[in-house]
């Protein structure tokens, strides 16, 4: 039976050139001179420093600016609160999503069965599979999803015959 996997993975590598990217232009640009602000890219978070609310704001349009230039969608982030580390200096945590979360995998499951397209889905750790007879039944879920999922950045990957 043909199947295919739907999954929410950021490309991890463009990710990081992007904060590269940002730290070059956070460190150039005249109205960051001598302020703390920087990016710092972890395992699965991005973490903003700077000296001021306002100053946090623009690290962040830097960074998601740079993000949609190397086509990584901004989705991606899920935004924590502003932390202040002492001083007059704040901190905000972005983590970046990896997996289907698994609220959103189950009103996946709900939109593909109350589609009444004749495939199954079925959640399978942090992706969801969705197998049917005719390949056409496949592309017609796909374009379900992309219509009505907005929230998330979804993947289609893992297609199969």
């Amino acid at each position: 039976m043909p199947t295919f996997d739907v999954v929410c993975k950021p490309n991890q590598v463009e990710l990081k050139n992007a904060v590269d990217q940002s730290m070059k232009e956070i460190g150039t640009r005249f109205d960051f001179k001598g302020s703390a602000a920087k990016v710092e890219h972890a395992d699965k978070e991005v973490t903003l420093y700077a000296d001021s609310d306002f100053q946090l704001g623009q690290v962040l349009d830097v960074l998601l600016g740079k993000m949609t230039k190397r086509n990584v969608d901004v989705r991606f982030l899920d935004h924590g609160k502003v932390e202040k580390i002492g001083g007059d200096k704040v901190k905000q945590v972005l983590t970046v999503r990896d997996g289907v979360p698994q609220d959103a995998a189950k009103k996946i499951v709900a939109q593909i069965k109350a589609s009444k397209i004749k495939v199954q889905a079925s959640i399978q750790g942090d992706t969801v599979r969705i197998q049917g007879a005719k390949r056409d039944d496949l592309q017609t879920a796909i374009a379900l999803l992309k219509k009505e999922v907005t929230d998330l950045p979804l993947g289609y990957e893992n297609f199969r015959d």
